[in-house]
């Protein structure tokens, strides 16, 4: 299980440079003009984890096979896109099918490169796209609570839930909120997702600023970092345009140039932790001659549909999985030493993994 992550924003604020610079592509077509890009670009990376080198060593893996993320540059949004102006429908169809939104928003000066609405403001830039998200759940959420009212009057009881669930929504909007505000209980949250509203989407705000300003970040980025806290959204600090250098350059000349600009890590880095941060997710890893292999799971994940993200025959035979922590497999030098050292532990159906636990299931096929 990776992950999906729609790259969002005004035209022109940087997002086609980092998806180039994220995904080690030229895929997107990173050009001074509003709609450059029209269908929405897909690119995979494999997400950085310096455990998994250090398990397949030890266990000596022929092969090191991380856990991915997707990303998806989307077409730029305007004003009035809710209504359908410029790339409007289309950009609001394509967010719909992403799990989380890197917001990028613009914090550099540049009079090279035109913004569409003449300024750099990038609190304005993010409240015109939370607006239209908005307007277009407003609509959305009007138009599903009138088709459901036949079926409620039927007594339809996931109607009636539904029903429910859509005028929390629509209380939240008609306050000003975002969906992603409203507070769901447990036992409503799948049903939530399924409404697939946009402001329900979480938002990492992502601050793109000049090559200057990369370490420290700058007046505009402290702007949006405080905008973040009040929402409870995540930010991060990333010139795009150092993101985009770093992609061509080689392992060893990379660690120098960041070096040089004061950056411990590359943005990715930072940007995946966010965005794993942002949806609770977390890594465990499955370690053998063969491979080495990070999977991505939600916290809170019980051991055996931690197993089915390998295979679904793993979660329905699934017995018990012998289970190593991170720390304990290092320190052990491996599964040998942390069973003779009493720090391999069998666990049932109601364990909780955690992250960086080494596992190996065992399931009737």
């Amino acid at each position: 299980m990776g992950f999906r992550m729609g790259i969002v924003g005004l035209p022109n604020v940087g997002k086609s440079t980092l998806f180039n610079a994220l995904t080690r592509t030229a895929a997107a077509q990173a050009a001074n003009f509003p709609f450059c890009t029209i269908e929405p670009n897909v690119g995979e990376v494999a997400v950085p984890d310096a455990r998994l080198e250090k398990l397949a060593k030890i266990a000596a893996s022929k092969a090191i096979i991380p856990t991915r993320i997707t990303f998806v540059d989307i077409a730029g949004l305007v004003r009035g896109a809710s209504k359908g102006e410029g790339l409007g429908n289309q950009f609001l169809a394509n967010i719909r099918e992403v799990d989380a939104i890197a917001h990028v928003l613009r914090c550099f000066e540049d009079v090279d490169v035109t913004h569409v609405e003449g300024r750099i403001d990038p609190i304005a830039d993010a409240e015109t796209i939370e607006t239209e998200l908005m307007i277009a759940d407003l609509e959305s959420i009007e138009r599903r609570l009138k088709n459901l009212e036949r079926k409620i009057r039927g007594g339809d009881k996931e109607a009636v839930a539904q029903d429910r669930l859509l005028r929390l929504a629509l209380q939240a909007l008609e306050a000003g909120r975002p969906a992603r505000n409203v507070r769901v209980a447990d036992e409503d949250r799948v049903a939530w997702r399924q409404l697939q509203l946009l402001t329900a989407k979480p938002v990492l705000f992502v601050c793109n600023v000049a090559e200057s300003d990369a370490a420290t970040g700058n007046a505009q980025s402290t702007r949006v970092a405080e905008m973040a806290v009040l929402q409870g959204a995540a930010h991060v600090v990333i010139s795009a345009r150092i993101e985009e250098e770093l992609a061509q350059l080689p392992a060893d000349e990379a660690a120098m140039f960041l070096e040089e600009m004061g950056l411990d890590e590359p943005g990715l880095d930072r940007l995946i932790r966010a965005g794993y941060d942002l949806l609770d997710l977390q890594t465990y890893f499955t370690v053998g001659p063969k491979e080495a292999r990070a999977w991505t799971i939600a916290k809170g994940t019980l051991a055996p549909r931690a197993a089915g993200v390998i295979h679904g025959d793993f979660e329905r035979g699934f017995i018990r999985a012998e289970t190593i922590a991170y720390d304990d497999y290092i320190a052990c030098n491996g599964e040998t030493g942390a069973r003779e050292a009493g720090k391999l532990r069998i666990e049932g159906k109601s364990y909780v993994v955690q992250d960086g636990d080494v596992l190996n299931f065992l399931f009737n096929a």
